[in-house]
C-alpha cells in the first residue's frame, strides 16, 4: 500500500454548510502556504460545502450526516497527516496570516490560541458570554484565560490525540482541550488576533445554545478541578447554615431543623467534591 504523504502542518477546517466561504477560505490558505495540508471535515452538509472544498484543492473527508461540530474535530485530529495541526473556522472569521503567528510559538508552548480582541468583529451579546466563560475558567485553572471559545488554535498532534476521548461532539470542543491542558501541566499561549464577520447564518442560537453552552462549562468545570465548584457551594450552604442557626438561636432560643438540614447538606457536598477531586486525578493516568 502506498504510503500517506506526510506534512509538517495540517490545517484542519471542520465545516457544516459553509459553501457560501469555504472555497475563499482554502484559497486564502492555499496561496500562502502551498506545503500544508487543508483537510476539510464535512459533517453531513446538505448544500455544497463538500464539493466546494474540492474544488479548492482541499483534502476532504465526509461524515454521511451531521454530528457536531466536536465530533468533525475529532475525525480531524484523528486524520490529519501533519505534525502540527491548527484547527480554523471555515466561515472566513479567521485570517489565513496569522497562521504564521501562531507558528512562531510551536516549539516554545504546547497550545498557542488565537485570542480574539475587542477590535473583532464579533456581536455585543457574545463578548458578553465570553467574557464570562473567560472569568469562570480562569477561576477554575488558576491561569488567566483570553478566550475560552476560540476554534483558532495550534496544537502538536501527538499530544492533542491524548485528549480526544474527553472532547465532546457539540461546539463546546475548545473550552474542553484548553482545560484539559492546563490541568494536566501543559503550557497555553495566547496571541491577540483580530476576526471578521462570519459568512453566511451562524449555527450557534443565543438562547438555547447559550444556556446549554453554559451548563457544558459547568460539566467541564467539575470535570477537571470539582474541588473549585464543590467548596464554594458547601462553604455558601454552610454560611447560610450558620446564619440561620444564629437567627433562630436569637429569636426562638433553639436549634431548628431546617439549621441542620443545611449544615449536612454543606458537609455532603463536600465530601462529594473530595470524591470527585480523586475520580478526577485518576482520569490523567491516561495522560502522558
Amino acid at each position: 500500500m502506498k504510503e500517506a504523504k506526510k506534512y509538517e502542518v495540517t490545517i484542519l477546517l471542520p465545516a457544516y454548510n459553509e459553501e457560501k466561504a469555504i472555497a475563499e477560505t482554502i484559497s486564502g490558505i492555499r496561496e500562502l502556504y502551498p506545503d500544508f495540508e487543508i483537510l476539510v471535515i464535512d459533517d453531513g452538509s446538505t448544500d455544497s460545502t463538500m464539493q466546494a472544498a474540492m474544488d479548492a484543492g482541499a483534502n476532504v473527508w465526509p461524515h454521511p450526516y451531521n454530528i457536531g461540530n466536536g465530533a468533525a474535530i475529532k475525525t480531524g485530529l484523528r486524520m490529519a497527516q501533519g505534525e502540527w495541526i491548527i484547527m480554523m473556522d471555515a466561515d472566513g472569521q479567521h485570517k489565513a496570516e496569522d497562521i504564521t503567528r501562531l507558528l512562531e510559538y510551536k516549539d516554545s508552548f504546547d497550545m498557542v490560541v488565537g485570542a480574539r480582541t475587542r477590535q473583532s468583529d464579533t456581536s455585543v451579546h457574545r463578548d458578553i458570554a465570553n467574557t464570562i466563560y473567560n472569568w469562570f475558567a480562569t477561576y477554575v485553572t488558576k491561569f488567566r484565560v483570553e478566550d475560552l471559545t476560540s476554534g483558532f488554535r495550534l496544537v502538536r498532534a501527538s499530544t492533542v490525540r491524548q485528549f480526544i476521548y474527553l472532547l465532546p461532539n457539540t461546539f463546546s470542543y475548545p473550552s474542553t482541550l484548553t482545560m484539559g491542558y492546563l490541568r494536566s501541566g501543559r503550557t497555553v499561549k495566547y496571541v491577540p488576533i483580530e476576526t471578521r464577520r462570519r459568512k453566511g447564518r451562524s449555527k450557534i442560537k443565543l438562547v438555547s445554545d447559550g444556556s446549554r453552552f453554559f451548563l457544558i462549562i459547568t460539566k467541564v468545570a467539575t470535570l477537571f478541578s470539582p474541588l473549585r465548584v464543590f467548596l464554594p457551594t458547601s462553604a455558601f450552604l454552610f454560611c447560610i447554615a450558620l446564619g440561620y442557626y444564629l437567627y433562630t438561636f436569637v429569636t426562638q432560643g433553639r436549634f431548628t431543623n431546617m439549621s441542620a438540614l443545611l449544615f449536612n447538606s454543606s458537609l455532603i457536598v463536600f465530601m462529594i467534591g473530595l470524591v470527585a477531586e480523586q475520580i478526577s486525578q485518576m482520569r490523567y493516568d491516561r495522560v502522558q
